[in-house]
């Protein structure tokens, strides 16, 4: 079809129809504001230079846009992972059980909000927070009953934790060894994306600097010890969760990401000795369309930036793998079985784009932690997109459509003119002490919330087809009780260890933070002879100050 023709159909059919039926008055706009035109023409490519070798290309190849494996599912499906944890390291290790009755693939380990920013449970801050957000982890004796019965030389772990990642991933590697499993058999990722948090989620405890030296000492150790491990997930997620459109999710993921790649390669590491191992953790939200193109241009500008920016030489270095989860900010506590209508499309837009792992959210997750009922449908979510409908049986089945590929080019244009403005304040550490990237995101978070408020943007159940909803019956609560045997579990621990070998290694622990060498072999050395997480954290905020909130105007 030539440009002509695409006119005439315009002027001909297509104008007579809106004269007659309006369309609607707030006009066509993906997440990230971009306009959308009626239908899309080859033309539509054309005008932006659009080349297929170089733009799209074939799977499994340079610049991997239409994703990382020749074959995609049709060798292997993506890893089903349901982030799961809560009450106590007992109760988390059933739930665990049962999901992988279920038909699980991988574990997904969420912490409470006291092992995330490095305090025991017994800890005076950590009150009322124990178990609520996720399983709380003092000590190596509570990652033993975590994993007790889980064989971790046969199942990939994920664990969702940042600030004290190293502590959690020399507990995991523990609890390896305790099974039998050397280090360099364990396979799984850990997130230990530090800048995201001081961006949007706020579970940080140091200032970003030594923060950032923690994570490339992970980067150096695992590289010779844990080879099969991913060393960091870098997340896009919790950004767009609070408030980020499409296109800040995929620039604000990709400049920190440049950051941590920087500073390993100062450090004196070899890009194609980590890079690898990398990996990345997006949202699936509302817009199926703009999500697909979304997971498709962030492999292909990750491919570009490795490559051109950094001078990676091993096409592995080239290849973004990254992990999804639904859009736990479009949950809705009213009419919540439109969750389980929400969550299955936002999953299949993941599917659809590519990605290498998946959680599907619950519908009962903006009320209470999900019941096993509720983890359940979710994991048969992903079970049926996997089986049933043949969307897993296709590499890329969108590619090639002119709306697609026209909006994969537009949201990599838009978030590379991001990516430029951040370099030109001197990268994303720098931007974000001048709250550049917070002040981004809660412009954008204010504009949706106005257009929610002002009836403009529509969410069912919420300010629009409002209706009566009984209240869900068998929520999980967790018991208080099981904080406080959690908080006594802990308290035997210390009178049973070796206090001895205990201050010898935290004392050993400070030596080397106030030194230039890696902090993981002596952590590690730490939670063998059981020191607590609060304690281990203790001696980096003792030695590496603490950061408070950052506050931006």
């Amino acid at each position: 079809m030539t440009s002509r023709s695409s006119e005439e159909w315009q002027e001909n059919t297509l104008a007579p129809v809106v004269k007659r039926y309006p369309e609607r008055e707030d006009g066509f706009r993906t997440e990230s504001g971009i306009e959308q035109d009626t239908t899309y023409f080859p033309q539509d490519l054309d005008s932006s230079d659009f080349d297929y070798d170089r733009d799209l290309g074939y799977p499994g190849e340079y610049p991997f846009t239409r994703g990382v494996q020749p074959n995609m599912y049709r060798g292997r499906l993506w890893t089903m992972r349901q982030y799961s944890g809560y009450a106590t390291a007992e109760e988390s290790n059933r739930r665990y059980h049962y999901l992988l009755e279920q038909g699980q693939t991988g574990l997904s380990i969420a912490f409470d909000l006291p092992t995330q920013i490095g305090y025991d449970s017994d800890h005076p801050l950590a009150q009322g927070e124990v178990g609520k957000v996720g399983v709380p982890i003092s000590s190596l004796r509570d990652m033993e009953v975590l994993l007790d019965g889980i064989p971790l030389d046969k199942v990939s772990t994920s664990m969702t934790i940042n600030a004290t990642a190293s502590v959690l991933l020399c507990l995991y590697i523990a609890v390896g060894k305790k099974q039998g499993v050397p280090p360099d058999r364990l396979n799984g990722t850990i997130q230990n994306d530090i800048l995201k948090e001081y961006i949007a989620r706020g579970t940080y405890a140091y200032p970003p600097r030594p923060s950032m030296r923690l994570i490339v000492d992970v980067f150096k150790y695992c590289a010779q010890e844990v080879p099969r491990w991913n060393t960091i997930s870098i997340s896009g997620y919790h950004m767009r969760e609070a408030g980020a459109t499409a296109v800040q999710e995929l620039a604000f993921t990709f400049a920190n990401a440049i950051a941590y790649v920087q500073a390993a390669v100062d450090a004196g590491l070899d890009v194609d000795d980590f890079a690898g191992r990398l990996s990345f953790f997006f949202v699936a939200q509302n817009n199926l369309f703009e999500e697909i193109a979304k997971f498709r241009s962030a492999r292909r500008m990750w491919a570009k930036i490795m490559r051109e920016r950094f001078g990676a030489r091993n096409p592995r270095s080239w290849m973004l793998r990254f992990h999804t989860q639904t859009a736990g900010v479009t949950l809705t506590a009213q009419q919540p079985d439109n969750n389980l209508i929400r969550s299955t499309i936002q999953a299949l837009a993941a599917v659809l784009g590519g990605t290498q792992s998946l959680h599907v959210n619950s519908r009962d997750e903006a009320l209470a932690l999900p019941t096993e009922e509720s983890v359940q449908l979710s994991l048969r979510t992903q079970q049926i997109l996997a089986h049933e409908n043949g969307v897993a049986d296709v590499v890329d089945p969108l590619g090639g459509s002119y709306y697609i590929e026209s909006l994969t080019s537009r949201l990599e244009e838009e978030a590379f003119r991001y990516i430029e403005k951040i370099d030109g304040i001197g990268g994303a550490i720098v931007a974000l002490e001048q709250g550049y990237q917070i002040r981004e995101i809660h412009d954008s978070a204010y504009k949706h919330q106005e257009e929610v408020e002002k009836d403009r943007r529509v969410i069912v159940g919420v300010n629009r087809y409002v209706s009566e909803t009984p209240p869900i019956a068998g929520l999980l609560r967790v018991d208080p009780a099981l904080a406080r045997h959690q908080v006594e579990s802990l308290r035997q621990l210390r009178r049973d260890r070796d206090d001895a070998a205990v201050e010898k290694s935290l004392t050993h622990l400070a030596e080397v933070a106030r030194s230039d060498d890696n902090t993981v072999p002596v952590i590690l050395e730490c939670v063998e002879n059981y020191c607590t997480l609060g304690e281990i954290c203790g001696v980096f905020r003792d030695v590496f100050g603490e950061q408070g909130e950052f506050i931006v105007f």
